[in-house]
C-alpha cells in the first residue's frame, strides 16, 4: 500500500494573546519544495507565495484554538487540538484532492504523519513528532507557513482593527517589550490568554 507523509505544525504557541493555529499538509509528488522553510525563516513576501502554491496544489487543512480554550485546556493541549482540527479538515478534502491528482482512493490508512514538537496529536493515521521537524521535512515546513499566515493575517487584519491600542499588527500577540508595556497601562485586551505568565511574574496587568 503506498504511503503519503502529511505535515503538521503550529504557530501562535508561545503568544500572550488571540488564537493558537495550526496546518496540515499532504504535498503532491511534484511540487517545488525548494520555496519551503521553516516559516519563521521566510520573509513575509516569501511566505504568502509559499502560502498560494501550497493552496492551489496541496491538500491541506488549517485550524484555530482560541484564547479561551487555550485558557481551559493549558496551550499544549490547544496547539495539539488544533493539529488534530487541520489534520481532519484536511482528510474531508483529500478524496477529491486525489481524484484531481489522478492518485484513485487514498484514505487515512495511506497517510503517515509528523508533526513538529515533542507530542503527537489524537489522529487517525500512524502519526511521529519530531523536534525542528518543520525545518526538515517539506509537508511540516509547508504546514507551518499555512499556520503563520493564517493566525499573521487574523491578527493584524481582525484583531489590530477591533483594538487598534494593543498592536497586533506589529507584535501579533507576542511578548515584546511594547505589547507588555500596553498591557500593564491598559489591562488585558478580550482575547488576552489570561493564564499565561512572564518569568517570575505571576500576572502581567496592574489592577
Amino acid at each position: 500500500m503506498k504511503q503519503y507523509l502529511v505535515g503538521l505544525d503550529e504557530a501562535g504557541r508561545g503568544s500572550l494573546a488571540g488564537p493558537v493555529a495550526a496546518g496540515c499538509v499532504l504535498l503532491p509528488s511534484d511540487f517545488p519544495t525548494g520555496i519551503l522553510n521553516d516559516s519563521k525563516k521566510l520573509s513575509p513576501k516569501k511566505r504568502l507565495k509559499a502560502e498560494s502554491l501550497i493552496k492551489e496544489e496541496a491538500c491541506w487543512g488549517v485550524a484555530l484554538i482560541d484564547h479561551r480554550i487555550i485558557d481551559a485546556i493549558n496551550i499544549l493541549q490547544a496547539s495539539l487540538l488544533a493539529m488534530k482540527q487541520a489534520y481532519f479538515a484536511m482528510l474531508a478534502s483529500l478524496p477529491d484532492w486525489a481524484l484531481a491528482h489522478g492518485l484513485g482512493k487514498i484514505s487515512s490508512a495511506n497517510l503517515a504523519a509528523i508533526a513538529d514538537g515533542t507530542f503527537c496529536p489524537d489522529v487517525s493515521c500512524a502519526v511521529s513528532c519530531e523536534p525542528h521537524a518543520d525545518a526538515t521535512y517539506p509537508p511540516v515546513m509547508a504546514a507551518s507557513i499555512l499556520a503563520k499566515t493564517c493566525r499573521d493575517r487574523l491578527m493584524a487584519e481582525s484583531y489590530d482593527k477591533l483594538y487598534p491600542q494593543y498592536g497586533y499588527a506589529k507584535h501579533k500577540g507576542y511578548p515584546t517589550p511594547e505589547h507588555l508595556q500596553v498591557c500593564r497601562e491598559l489591562g488585558p485586551s478580550p482575547i488576552q490568554r489570561l493564564t499565561f505568565s512572564l518569568g517570575k511574574e505571576t500576572v502581567i496587568y496592574s489592577n
